[in-house]
């Protein structure tokens, strides 16, 4: 069954409709919580449906109490690195679909993991160059 993925509120509404348009199922933050809904609520709902969660949010790695939500609730964690405008970043998202598939299909929760959109170089040289996902941090790193 292929990945349901949550959209954090801070990617926008442009973000989760390019993943819509192509072909992943998505839910938006803003369908299901208020604006100013605490990141550890929202980890907590998102990790008992087992849907994956996407952000911009870096710091989330940091902050102890969202680690520790993270990691309780065995959350699985997408954080995307780079500075492009989100719909760049959503349709490089989009085009390495299958690689992420695998990745969370290898690898159980929780977890986090950083998702790089391909380099400036890397799109001067590829006519279509996908995105890279690694794991950032999982439950041994605890």
């Amino acid at each position: 069954m292929p990945p349901t993925f949550f959209t954090d509120r801070n990617l926008g509404k442009q973000f989760p409709a390019i993943l819509a348009e192509n072909g992943l199922a998505v839910e938006r933050h803003e369908d299901h919580f208020a604006h100013d809904t605490p990141d550890v609520e929202w980890i907590r709902h998102v990790a008992r449906r087992g849907w994956i969660a996407l952000s911009h949010d870096k710091s989330i790695r940091r902050r102890p109490n969202e680690r520790a939500a993270v990691l309780e609730n065995r959350l699985r964690l997408i954080v995307f690195i780079g500075k492009l405008p989100f719909p760049d970043i959503a349709r490089f998202f989009a085009r390495t679909r299958r690689p992420v598939e695998r990745f969370i299909d290898r690898n159980d929760a929780p977890w986090i993991a950083r998702f790089y959109v391909p380099s400036p170089a890397e799109r001067a040289r590829k006519r279509d160059p996908m995105g890279r996902i690694e794991l950032w941090l999982d439950d041994r790193d605890a």
